[in-house]
C-alpha cells in the first residue's frame, strides 16, 4: 500500500546539506518525492511510496544528517502527484 505524507522539518537543517542527504536517503529507498528549503528556516519534505519505506525515511527525517540538527518535525497529509517518477531537490 502507498503512504503520501509531507514532513516539516525545523532546526539547524539549512546550509548544512541536509537536502542533498535527503534526496539520496530517498532515492536509496525508491521513493519519489522532493525537497526544498522553506523561507521560515524549515525543510519540507513531500514523499510518496511503499509504506513501509515511507515510514523507514519519515525515522532517518526525524534524526536528519550528522551535519544538522533535527528540533521538530511536523507531519501533514498531502495528495498524490502522479508527475513524480524520482526524488529531487526543488526550489
Amino acid at each position: 500500500m502507498d503512504r503520501v505524507i509531507r514532513l516539516k522539518v525545523s532546526g539547524r537543517v539549512q546550509g548544512v546539506g541536509f537536502r542533498y542527504y535527503t534526496c539520496r536517503q530517498g532515492r536509496r529507498r525508491g521513493i519519489c518525492g522532493w525537497v526544498r528549503n522553506e523561507r521560515d528556516g524549515s525543510v519540507m519534505v513531500h514523499m510518496q511510496g511503499p509504506s513501509e519505506d515511507v515510514d523507514d525515511f519519515c525515522v532517518w527525517l526525524r534524526k536528519g544528517p550528522p551535519s544538522a540538527r533535527v528540533d521538530r518535525v511536523i507531519e501533514m497529509p498531502a495528495a498524490f502527484d502522479e508527475s513524480l517518477i524520482d526524488f529531487d531537490v526543488t526550489y
